[in-house]
Formats: C-alpha cells, structure tokens, sequence
C-alpha cells in the first residue's frame, strides 16, 4: 500500500510556505520543497525562499540544492526527491511538499510518470547544439521519423518538449509516447492528500503579488543578479529566465529602469499565478481553502487538520 504524503499547493503569494511549516509542526512532518526556482542556490529573494525565520525549525528539503548554472526538468526533480521523501518516511515522519510547480509535483506523487534517461546529459547537449546550428525544423523531423505521435502533438515552437522527446529515444530505445503509455495506468508512488490555497477574489491576489515584488525589490533582488553574474552564471542561464531575475537582469545591463523592471515582473506573476491555477484546478483531488481578504491561517490549519484526520493523516 501506497504511504501517505501531504501536498500543499497554489498560486504564487497564497502562503504555501507558511501552511507548510504549521503542518509539519503538527504532523510531526518535514517540508519538501517543489519549486523549480528555489532549487538554485544563490537565489532566495527572487524565489521567495523561505528564511530559517520562516522555517521556524523544520526541516526543509530540496532548497538551494542546485547551481544556477544547470538545467532541471521533473524527471530529474523527482529523481532527487524521492529518495528524500522515502528518507523522511523511514524515519516515521510526514513528508509535506510545498511548492506551485504542478508538473514536478505530479511527477513525485505518481513516481513514474516521467520517461528515463540522462535529462540535461550528454545527448541533450548534443542535440542543444543542433538546434543552434540548424534550427527546430531538422529536429522535429527526426521525432517524426521515430516517434510521429509526439511529432503531431507538440507544436513546432515547443522546443523544450521536442529536444526531450529526441533524447528519451535516443537513450532508451523506446518513444516518450510509449513510455507515458505504459506508465499512465499505474498506481502512484504515493497516497497523496492535496490541499491547495486560493483567493476568492483574483484582485486579492494580484495585491498580494504586487506587494511579494515590492518586498523581493527592497530586499536586494537587483544585487542578488548582480552577484549571480559576478560569480560567472551566464546570461542565456535558464535560472537567469525566471521571473524577477530576467527583468533585472535587464537593470543590470542598462536597457531597463527599475521602475520597468517592477512593473514587468508584477506582470508575469499576476500571468504565473493564472497558469498555476489552470494547471492545479485539473486535479480533482484537491481540497481547496479559499481565502476571503486576509490569509487567516489559523483557520487554514483547522480546515486541513479536519481534511487530514479523514484521509487518515495522524
């Protein structure tokens, strides 16, 4: 039987984190990260990664765990918390993932919903190189060759989804569709409780948003790609593309202001936090908790607590 975890999930600013910790201080639970930004190190103010005040004694994992300079997909998330969540079990205690990052959340709970294969390795930096020399076009017909379903499914703008497509044939032998077939009818890696956090009011949450920018700015966001620069990350860095960073990124070099910046990045969060929630409203297994005007966590605690004792969390 599958062992029980708990997934707290939402939009960006909805409070996660802080739902996070109150669980596992009450489950007797340590928190696991699932945010494809706050693995880089050297990234907190951007990230919104919690602080040790935050963390408030509980232990967090997969944070700061990467150098900015690599490139994670879920397959390669999920290689790397499982073991951390199957840890956290043996120890007897709740895991607890955190994060909006739906896809990377999905992959762990289901534990094997993701194709094999190096994901970033050698053969991928082959083909990043083809695509540079050649554009997409040549790529995509080499995946009609050998995979034509994924060929006629993903769209010819979709890099991202082609170049991984190429990479899982050519490491395995075997097609990303087959693979996502065989393993679409098996039972999760976990027995996951969802609890997810939203705003009745999109306005609410948009205000919540601009004020999280305002205080990422006030903190130091411009030093911190400063410094992520100073150290050597490159410019055409995937964590350099996150939001927040590629706008500042901008600052740094002089082709924008500050105050472009701000309103840029409030922009793609109010734009993040709408995708994060089409995404999520999917899983029908989430027990929402909507928040009218202010983030009442007490009563969020309360509601979970209730959530948890049915679905036989102890």
């Amino acid at each position: 039987m599958a062992e029980k975890i708990i997934c707290v999930v939402g939009p960006t600013a909805c409070g996660k984190t802080k739902l996070g910790v109150l669980l596992a201080k009450r489950y007797d639970g340590e928190v696991v990260s699932a945010d494809s930004m706050q693995i880089y190190r050297g990234m907190t103010i951007g990230t919104a990664a919690p602080t040790p005040e935050e963390m408030d004694g509980v232990p967090h994992h997969m944070i700061a765990v990467a150098d900015p300079a690599e490139q994670w997909s879920a397959a390669r998330y999920a290689q790397a918390a499982i073991p951390v969540v199957d840890d956290i079990l043996a120890r007897g205690k709740v895991p607890i993932l955190v994060g909006g990052t739906g896809l990377w959340l999905d992959a762990v709970v289901r534990g094997h919903g993701f194709a094999p294969g190096q994901a970033g390795g050698a053969v991928r930096r082959e083909l990043e190189e083809q695509l540079r020399r050649e554009g997409i076009a040549p790529l995509l017909e080499q995946l009609r060759q050998v995979d034509p379903e994924s060929a006629a499914r993903l769209h010819p703008s979709d890099e991202k989804r082609i170049l991984r497509a190429l990479e899982v044939y050519r490491e395995t032998g075997k097609t990303i569709s087959a693979h996502n077939a065989e393993t679409r009818d098996l039972p999760p890696r976990y027995d996951a409780v969802w609890i997810g956090l939203q705003f009745a009011d999109r306005e609410d949450m948009k205000a919540l948003i601009d004020r999280r920018v305002d205080l990422m700015v006030e903190a130091g966001l411009l030093e911190e790609v400063r410094q992520l620069l100073s150290a050597g990350l490159p410019r055409n860095a995937t964590a350099l593309q996150a939001i927040g960073y590629k706008e500042f990124l901008a600052v740094a070099e002089g082709t924008a202001t500050p105050e472009q910046a701000i309103e840029e990045v409030k922009l793609r969060s109010r734009q993040y936090a709408k995708r994060q929630l089409t995404w999520l409203r999917r899983n029908r297994e989430i027990h929402w908790i909507v928040w009218e005007k202010e983030r009442d966590f007490g009563k969020a605690l309360q509601i979970s607590t209730e959530i948890l004792t049915a679905a036989g969390v102890c």
